[in-house]
């Protein structure tokens, strides 16, 4: 229900022109004009804004309350209103508006989430580098000088791909001298080249980038050797994420050997470091590796699909990355071919620490999750499990959610399709089976029950995957 406040400040951005604010009312009514779909009265109200920072994530609050809304000419509008405060302070020297920062961060995932599904609409990273390459050029198409004490600092998380490159690299070459100057926090890139990625990174200010994202279909070890070299720059560097990068070490050379060391050395380079993920790489027996260079532990290590062999999780349950880890996601390996056993041993050792555990498409069946139960109750401060895709039935899985009612911290379970709750087709049909929906609609009322009988209202237990990803390192 909305509070008194809220409904007034409603009623306020209603009207246009504002009227006269005191400044402790700006926070509330950007809130209610953003959740309102109102880009005027957010233009005005950032034109006036009356403190040095806009922190735009605290303002608006969760990103579920948003996914309802249009907010792109929302942005748009933000944006624009600090491009008019910089013209104007510009052409007016005795003008000087509070507003120095602008953070953006956080704001990419929703806003690709409410955008129009179209080819034409922009993102977030686009509409923010289009403000800062026209306002670099200014009215006349040259480029305008600015003095150094004016300008304000925006700070974002940037996801380019193809489209977006050109105008992305524009923007951030833009920024280092004029007064619109962007401040990555998250780089995501998707599909572009290893030379396009460098332009970037090269020109990035290297002050504020905690987390760098690339989405490869082949990058290989060679293209990471290209690459991994330019990340020392960062001092901030905390988050690394090589997914589909499909490094293949299965079978080694003397030539691919160097090249693990190589890789293991620049990796070594990172002292911030403490988010890996290698996601579809192919490890196998080459876990330690990888990794043997690192200054400190990993508190979140993500190798799902990565072809781990019982020598990897025995290594990394020996490791001193075991006790520190946070984040875990083992997802896409069967766990019948000798990795129970490991998996055992590597879970009591991340026992204390473990917040996030990820063991989906893990053909894990009743005996394997027996097996394991014990180690996963003692995970006391677990808060996601994530079990999905694999073939355990509606008896264990009733077993798993009475026994894990004592995690206090548990919040998201995403539990598979049990597998006693499909029926076989007839003969002529070509599927052997089928889901059953009354039965699993009988499973999950019974599951329900039990929720509603221990009062763990908190506790999300869900058979969908989609839309509930484990959390994000940088939530834990």
């Amino acid at each position: 229900m909305d509070s008194l406040l809220f409904l007034c400040a409603r009623r306020v951005v209603a009207q246009h022109p504002l009227p006269a604010l005191p400044p402790h009312l700006y926070p509330v009514l950007f809130q209610v004009a953003f959740l309102d779909g109102r880009p005027l009265v957010l233009r005005d109200l950032v034109a006036a804004w009356p403190f040095p920072v806009l922190h735009f994530q605290r303002l608006v609050g969760h990103r579920e309350l948003l996914w309802d809304h249009t907010c792109i000419d929302c942005v748009e509008a933000i944006i624009q209103a600090v491009v008019a405060q910089l013209q104007q302070e510009l052409e007016e020297p005795g003008h000087r508006s509070s507003l120095r920062v602008l953070d953006m961060t956080r704001l990419s995932d929703f806003v690709s989430s409410c955008a129009p599904a179209s080819l034409n609409s922009w993102s977030s990273t686009e509409v923010l580098a289009k403000a800062c390459v026209e306002r670099h050029k200014g009215r006349s198409g040259a480029a305008t000088a600015a003095p150094r004490a004016l300008g304000v600092d925006i700070h974002a998380d940037l996801v380019v791909n193809r489209r977006s490159y050109g105008i992305l690299r524009d923007a951030i070459q833009a920024g280092a001298a004029g007064p619109l100057r962007l401040k990555c926090h998250e780089f995501q890139a998707k599909y572009i080249s290893a030379y396009e990625i460098l332009t970037l990174l090269k020109s990035l200010d290297p002050s504020c980038v905690r987390r760098v994202d690339l989405h490869f279909r082949n990058l290989g070890l060679n293209g990471l050797l290209v690459i991994l070299p330019h990340l020392s720059r960062f001092p901030q560097l905390r988050s690394l994420k090589l997914q589909h990068s499909k490094v293949d070490v299965r079978h080694l050379t003397t030539e691919s050997d160097i090249r693990i060391l190589c890789v293991a050395r620049k990796l070594g380079m990172l002292p911030s470091l403490r988010e890996l993920n290698l996601g579809s790489s192919r490890l196998s027996g080459n876990l330690r590796q990888i990794l043997c260079d690192l200054q400190a532990p990993l508190e979140s290590l993500e190798l799902a699909f990565c072809s781990l062999v019982p020598a990897d999780l025995a290594f990394l349950s020996q490791s001193f990355h075991a006790p520190a880890l946070k984040r875990l996601d083992l997802g896409g390996h069967d766990i019948s071919q000798g990795l129970l056993e490991p998996l055992r041993l590597l879970l009591e050792e991340t026992s204390a620490s473990l917040l996030c555990l990820d063991l989906r498409e893990c053909r894990m069946a009743d005996s394997h999750l027996n097996a394991l139960l014990p180690m996963l109750r003692r995970c006391s401060h677990l808060r996601f499990l994530g079990l999905y895709g694999n073939p355990l039935s509606t008896a264990v899985l009733k077993d798993l959610l009475l026994k894990s009612l004592e995690l206090p911290d548990l919040h998201k379970v995403v539990y598979p399709f049990p597998v006693d709750c499909y029926k076989r087709e007839p003969p002529e049909s070509r599927r052997n089976f089928v889901k059953d929906k009354e039965l699993f609609e009988a499973a999950k009322a019974e599951f329900s029950q039990i929720l509603a009988n221990s009062k763990r209202i908190d506790l999300i237990w869900t058979y969908a995957p989609f839309g509930c990803r484990a959390m994000d390192y940088f939530s834990l």
